[in-house]
């Protein structure tokens, strides 16, 4: 049985595959399969533990306990789950594939890549493997190999859209393409014939394909049909508690004023290590990052979760297990050293020969206080885009995970207004300079001199390959991963104005940043 792809950090879409045993221990099987379907990932796995410990030689079992496994982020575990099946079943492309899956979530590429290929030649016709190969290419930069690893997926499976969606990061339609013929034809059985048979993830894919294509041939009007489509489809999906959202970053604006932060100045630990890039994402967040890895002296790690975990593991430490914000109020001095010391001690794994590693978690905005008082001398770079511009993007980017706010254009617009109303906080209440605002826009007219000014705000000298960055040979696991390896263009700088007969709820939440 077909299980929906695992959702991954940079909002492509991966084939997994988990199977199905129909002559052991039926009824665990069944309540395991049934928990796994529904995304009960912790139940399934517990199941399948108990399956593995009366039988233990189903690969099918290994292979969705792997699967099971990864959807939880624990790769680890999940390749050793996926070498069981495999060394039972030498011949299971699926657990090859998913094996291969955990490989390169680790960002072990060339491992991977290995296991996708065993797959293929287990079973040449398998389009997930050529699909999943196109991604690794498309991570390293490779954006011609990964078109033609997206085309070998759909000769095999062209009725999969996510392959038509993932093809589309990387290739621009014309009008007459062979593959936009193709999205439409799929579209219109779709229509035709009550979806077709499509899955709500398969409907999802095809309209937001179809979206990038039709903007790209200048259709904006079906172009937005189908982003509109694509988005209610998607937010009815998504777990999003917009009260609770907009209320943290409300609170933190109450609690963390200038005199909280002037009396706990000197608690954090003095490491110039970390560079922390934020904003909202599609900012230019992953452009400022790829310049910034460019440089001699930097590793790009990408968007980590490392201070969202050990603020969490903190904040069950504290009396009460108080609420973020909340909990910085309990906080002692050490506490905050503390946990300065634990992300760097983290970062530093990643690249232990490097003077600075980047952080480019976007979210990390709403940590800038605590990133200030935990960390006194680290790097705060606060990217900054035209919010309609901004917004637009959001909207026509399906995430596969996180930003559950970018699906509905009001909810968007009201999360926006928040967010840029709590930067505005922190640079009122955080010393003079802390944090350097770069704008997306004027990084576009002036490569050069924006990054000079990005390179000497990191304390760094300057290095002339920071403006060949679009050439810099790195992992790149954003949506953006296609964009960083061309030279700087300005054709989404106004993208708003395409759409401007559309908008009227974004415009009417964004308020004063409705320009």
């Amino acid at each position: 049985m077909a299980a929906p792809s695992l959702a991954q950090p940079n909002g492509e879409r991966h084939h997994t595959a988990i199977t199905g045993t129909a002559d052991t221990i039926p009824d665990l099987c069944n309540k395991a399969f049934a928990h796994h379907r529904d995304g009960r990932f912790a139940e399934a796995i517990a199941l399948y533990r108990q399956i593995l410990s009366l039988k233990p030689d189903l690969p099918e079992i290994y292979n969705n306990f792997g699967h099971a496994l990864a959807a939880l982020g624990k790769p680890d575990a999940a390749i050793l789950a996926f070498e069981c099946a495999v060394a039972l079943k030498p011949d299971n492309p699926q657990a090859l594939c998913n094996w291969g899956l955990a490989l390169a979530e680790l960002d072990r590429f060339d491992e991977a890549d290995a296991k996708y290929r065993q797959a293929l030649a287990v079973d040449p016709g398998f389009a997930g493997a050529y699909n999943n190969i196109g991604l690794l290419h498309k991570a390293r930069g490779r954006l011609p190999e990964a078109a033609a690893a997206f085309e070998q997926a759909i000769g095999l499976a062209p009725r999969d859209p996510s392959f038509y969606d993932n093809l589309a990061a990387v290739k621009t339609f014309s009008a007459g393409d062979p593959y936009l013929t193709a999205l439409q034809a799929l579209a219109q059985e779709a229509s035709a014939n009550d979806q077709a048979g499509l899955s709500s993830a398969d409907q999802i894919h095809l309209n937001f394909a179809l979206a990038k294509a039709y903007e790209q041939t200048g259709r904006p009007q079906e172009a937005f049909r189908h982003l509109r489509n694509g988005n209610a489809l998607k937010r009815r999906e998504m777990n999003y508690d917009e009260t609770a959202t907009l209320g943290e970053m409300d609170r933190l604006r109450e609690l963390i004023g200038g005199e909280f932060i002037r009396a706990r100045q000197d608690f954090g630990e003095p490491s110039r290590l970390p560079i922390f890039i934020v904003g909202m994402t599609r900012s230019g967040t992953t452009l400022i990052e790829q310049i910034l890895a460019s440089h001699p002296q930097v590793f790009g790690a990408g968007e980590l979760d490392v201070l969202d975990k050990a603020a969490g593991s903190l904040r069950g430490a504290l009396p009460g297990s108080p609420p973020f914000p909340d909990m910085m109020l309990q906080m002692s001095a050490e506490q905050f050293r503390a946990l300065g010391a634990g992300y760097v001690a983290q970062i530093s794994e990643r690249a232990s020969a490097a003077a600075r590693i980047t952080d480019k978690m976007p979210e990390n905005f709403l940590f800038a206080g605590l990133i200030h008082l935990a960390l006194p001398d680290a790097t705060i770079i606060h990217a900054v885009r035209n919010p309609i511009d901004t917004c637009v993007s959001c909207f026509a980017t399906d995430f596969t995970k996180g930003h559950p706010h970018t699906y509905d254009l009001a909810e968007l617009g009201r999360y926006y207004r928040h967010y840029r109303t709590l930067m505005a906080h922190w640079d009122a209440v955080l010393p003079p300079g802390r944090i350097l605002e770069v704008r997306y826009e004027e990084l576009i007219a002036d490569v050069e001199g924006t990054a000079r000014r990005i390179v000497s705000h990191c304390g760094l000298p300057w290095d002339e390959s920071c403006l060949d960055f679009h050439r810099t040979e790195r992992l790149v696991h954003t949506a953006s991963a296609a964009q960083v390896r061309k030279p700087i263009y300005g054709s989404s700088v106004g993208r708003r104005h395409k759409y401007a007969a559309f908008l009227e709820p974004l415009l009417r939440e964004l308020g004063p940043f409705a320009v």
